[in-house]
Formats: C-alpha cells, structure tokens, sequence
C-alpha cells in the first residue's frame, strides 16, 4: 500500500516538491557556511520524494546545544516559511477524504521542516 500512495504521491506532485528541495540544498552548500543547512534540506527531500512508509525519528547521537542553535538559525533561514507551507498544502489536502492521508505527510513535512537538525528519516 506504500508503494501504491508513494506513487500516487509522486505523479501528483511530489517529485516537484523534491526537486525544489534538491536544487535549494545545491544552492545552500555552494558556500561553505550553507553546508549544514544544504544537508538538512536533502533529509527533507528524501522525505518529500517518498513520504508514505517513512518515520522522522530523533537523532541517536546527541549533539545538545548546537542542534538547538542550528535550528534557531534555521527558523530566521527559511524553516518557518517552508513549515508553514506544509501546513497549509496539509490543511488544503485534509478538507476531502481521499486527500487526508497526503495531508498527514505534509503535516509530517511539516515537522521536519521546522526542526531538522537532530532528526533522522528512516
């Protein structure tokens, strides 16, 4: 059933939201200061391409306070607009029936997008 709603998911516009991701994390780590954030947002592409089966978990290797700052200077980078997007695009899917299960994985988009320093997708 994963594979079936990945699918779906793809066709209808999930790829667009990967690759927009792919092509931001690019452009973030063309410097050497935009290295981590570029990296954070190739975690959100991987779980924007196939989101259906995927868990966002916290990160084993615990790195405190700097995980903490990192995602503050992800906030005022660009992480509120993107998180905000995501709920909204959710909101818009959950008002069918057939759209709340692609709702569900903007909202879990959502999360990521607004802490991802200290997560894993699995």
């Amino acid at each position: 059933m994963n594979f079936l709603l990945n699918l779906i998911w793809i066709v209808f516009g999930g790829w667009v939201i990967a690759l927009e991701y792919v092509v931001s994390s690019l452009l973030m780590m063309v410097t050497i200061i935009g290295i981590p954030f570029g990296l954070q947002t190739l975690k959100l592409a991987v779980l924007a391409l196939t989101p259906f089966g995927s868990t966002v978990v916290d990160s084993t290797s615990s790195s405190g306070c700097l995980s903490l700052l990192m995602n503050v200077i992800w906030w005022f980078v660009g992480g509120i607009p993107i998180a905000l997007t995501h709920i909204g695009l959710g909101l818009l899917f959950c008002i069918t029936i057939i759209g709340i299960p692609f709702g569900v994985q903007h909202f879990k988009l959502a999360g990521l997008a607004f802490t991802p320093f200290g997560k894993n997708v699995i």
